[in-house]
């Protein structure tokens, strides 16, 4: 390995470090609040779910055209 590697696998080890970190912190934060009434922890797991959902549907959205595309070009070789 060169230094250029060397010095890639070192800074990505200390942000996943780092990363980990915040999680932690946030999570700490939210419980911290629950504890004192607050509904942050609430809404901290609906835009959890609400970001969890994004991939789902645009993968959802990108099959049905993909289905209805291909199901279109097969009708259009069938005529000629």
């Amino acid at each position: 390995m060169n230094l250029k590697n060397l010095v890639l696998l070192f800074l990505l080890c200390i942000i996943s470090k780092l990363i980990h970190a915040q999680c932690a912190m946030c999570k700490a934060a939210v419980e911290s609040n629950l504890d004192s009434g607050g509904l942050k922890g609430a809404g901290l797991n609906d835009g959890i779910l609400f970001l969890m959902s994004m991939p789902y549907l645009a993968m959802l959205i990108f099959a049905i055209a993909f289905y209805y595309n291909k199901k279109t070009n097969n009708a259009s070789r069938k005529i000629l």
